[in-house]
């Protein structure tokens, strides 16, 4: 019956998948306004004496949603017969249809199995319909209620929420990348944020902003945990005074607890220095309350400070704008200096000055965009003024993380680059830094280093060739070892025997020759031409950076089982074109010294360089791999 069906074509793909996107967000919406309306119907249900009937409670339901999502609510009913506006957003209630937001627009965005992935403005654009639809459509129910919604704040800011928390959910979906920008943006945008350097400073800086906002919330609740503490009889009479069921008190109960985040953030401003207004008249500052304030009667507002001027105990909350400018110092010096990474990956000191600037700069503009959402007008009166100012907080926070933030992140910076002293800082090896990441000073001094050390062992083994091949040979060495000849390191087993073993092949006492490799016993820096195993003047003492036993052969690679494993395969491997004879036959010169298989496989010439016949250098194994023969003995001519 499929294969018979007709096929899906993309068009239509796509218009269910933004379809989809539309139900999500729809959905989303309807889970919140669900949630809050049970639980004030639940309220409702459990009240002796409910003022209206179960359609003002639908009403009700919808303004509270409303307000949730940042519109202006309108009582009519009022003493006076004025309208009085209600914008001060509970922040706690934001939580819950910002998250349904996020989640719907992160569900649309991420691909089904089986299906393709999702257009992603589609997505944001089908979701945030969705979710507005259902806001219109609450805002229409609630204008014959107590409390009836601004329609002016209906786009700003509810429409600006709703898509702003579906943009973060389709960039989670995305794998939260930072950039590249839109091609509308500013084209000196786009290419800063191509660049990785800018990348990390901009995640830095964020990352110590959101911990300086983090401190400050932290800092304002627990000024005023300490003040309902000293306070605790005035915030129960409050709390039981407004009313006398416990439905009643648990709907103060929840009302309360929704303007936690409210009244953390006015002791953030109260310790940033700004305060906030308790009214029209009136101004709670560290430096004490001026005016005559219009508070009413709520548990939370007994952590109001006395008339009067300040004490000592009221400037200690000067202490919470500090502890944030220290956090911004410490998550930003983190940065700057790891203590797992060598001091070649460290900022600069202007570059750490830069990024902790940026850092200040976002928090505040953080702690202007909270305070300006945690106050509101009540009324039209005295309380139009009700909470901290957005404009006098956020200049603050940047005055104090930037005066004391910049100064503690030098100093935390100097302090994590000592190593004396300080044994948790682990330098990474120079070896593991990336070349991209190395500085021009470190590699320049790691090359004179290395160039010396080579230097030095190279006229080393050049002056102990000398003492035993003459002076004249001991200057051809010395200069062939400045030259900086290649050394070959494929055959250590060249130089085997040392001295001892070629005077006893040749019968005499001439120098041995002299081999290109170096053996055990002689450094893996020496020279070519160096004398393999013997001991000279000035050999080994006296030299830096000349240790002869720190590079001996461990590996199983020169014995003799694996020497003769190699010829056989090499014997195997040519075809028939090599001489059929044992692959370690007895020396009658020397029986209890074995030729070498290398040595059967690069004979001697008749007369080496470096003494007579039968002490000859072999033939390179370089000649012998570039396909140019082995000398012949019974052929004149000079050896190679």
């Amino acid at each position: 019956m499929t294969q018979r069906g007709p096929k899906a074509t993309a068009e239509r793909n796509r218009t269910l998948d933004l379809a989809s996107a539309l139900v999500r967000g729809a959905v989303a919406a309807g889970l919140g306004l669900g949630s809050l309306t049970v639980l004030v119907m639940v309220v409702w249900i459990s009240s002796p004496y409910p003022d209206i009937g179960p359609g003002g409670v639908l009403r009700a339901a919808a303004g509270v949603w409303l307000l949730a999502h940042g519109a202006g609510l309108v009582r009519p009913d009022t003493l006076s017969g004025v309208p009085a506006p209600v914008s001060m957003v509970p922040l706690l209630l934001v939580l819950g249809p910002v998250w349904l937001a996020h989640r719907a627009a992160r569900d649309a965005a991420e691909p089904e199995e089986g299906r393709p992935r999702p257009s992603r403005a589609g997505a944001f654009c089908a979701v945030t319909a969705g979710y507005l639809l259902v806001v219109a459509g609450a805002a229409a129910c609630a204008r014959g209620g107590s409390l009836r919604p601004d329609p002016d704040t209906l786009v700003f800011p509810v429409a600006l929420v709703v898509a702003g928390a579906a943009a973060a959910g389709v960039w989670t979906a995305a794998g939260r990348p930072f950039g590249p920008l839109p091609s509308w943006s500013p084209l000196v945008l786009q290419e800063a944020t191509a660049r990785t350097l800018f990348r990390d400073r901009a995640e830095a800086a964020c990352r110590s902003a959101a911990a300086g906002v983090t401190v400050l919330l932290g800092g304002g609740a627990l000024l005023v945990a300490v003040a309902l503490g000293r306070n605790a009889g005035a915030a129960q009479d409050a709390f039981l005074g407004l009313a006398g069921d416990w439905s009643g008190r648990f709907a103060v109960l929840l009302l309360a607890a929704s303007l936690v985040p409210n009244a953390a953030l006015w002791g953030a401003a109260y310790g940033l220095g700004p305060g906030f207004s308790l009214g029209t008249g009136a101004t709670a500052t560290p430096l004490g309350l001026d005016g005559t304030p219009a508070v009413p009667h709520f548990p939370l507002l007994a952590a109001v400070p006395d008339q009067g001027p300040g004490s000592l105990l009221n400037g200690a909350a000067l202490a919470v704008p500090v502890a944030a400018a220290l956090a911004v110092a410490w998550f930003t010096a983190r940065r700057a200096a790891p203590a797992d990474a060598p001091r070649a990956q460290a900022w600069s000191a202007r570059e750490t000055v830069r990024v902790a600037l940026l850092a200040a700069l976002g928090c505040a503009a953080g702690t202007a965009l909270l305070t300006a959402v945690a106050g509101g007008p009540l009324g039209t009166g005295a309380l139009r003024e009700f909470g901290p100012v957005w404009w006098l907080a956020g200049p603050a926070a940047l005055a104090w993380t930037a005066g004391i933030g910049v100064p503690a992140v030098l100093l935390l910076r100097l302090w994590r680059l000592r190593t004396p002293g300080w044994a948790w800082r682990r330098d990474v090896p120079e070896a593991d830094v990336p070349p991209a990441t190395a500085t021009a000073t470190a590699r320049a001094a790691a090359t004179a280093t290395a160039t010396a050390k080579a230097t030095a062992t190279a006229r080393v083994a050049a002056r102990a060739t000398a003492a035993v091949v003459g002076a004249e040979d001991g200057e051809k060495a010395e200069a062939e070892a400045v030259i900086g000849r290649r050394r070959r390191w494929w055959a250590p087993w060249r130089g085997r025997g040392g001295a001892a073993g070629d005077t006893a092949r040749g019968g005499g006492a001439a120098a041995p020759a002299a081999s290109s490799v170096p053996a055990p016993g002689t450094a893996p820096d020496a020279a070519p031409g160096a004398l393999v195993g013997a001991v000279g003047p000035g050999a080994g003492r006296g030299d830096a950076g000349f240790e002869p036993y720190d590079f001996l052969p461990t590996d199983p690679w020169h014995e003799n089982d694996f020497r003769e494993a190699r010829w056989a395969s090499l014997k195997r491997g040519s075809g028939g074109l090599m001489a059929d004879f044992p692959a370690d036959p007895a020396d009658p010169a020397d029986p209890a010294d074995p030729a070498d298989p290398a040595d059967l496989a690069f004979p001697a010439g008749p007369a080496g360089p470096a003494g007579p016949a039968g002490s000859a250098a072999p033939a390179a194994p370089a000649d012998f791999a570039a396909g140019r023969p082995a000398p012949d003995p019974d052929r004149p001519g000079p050896t190679p």
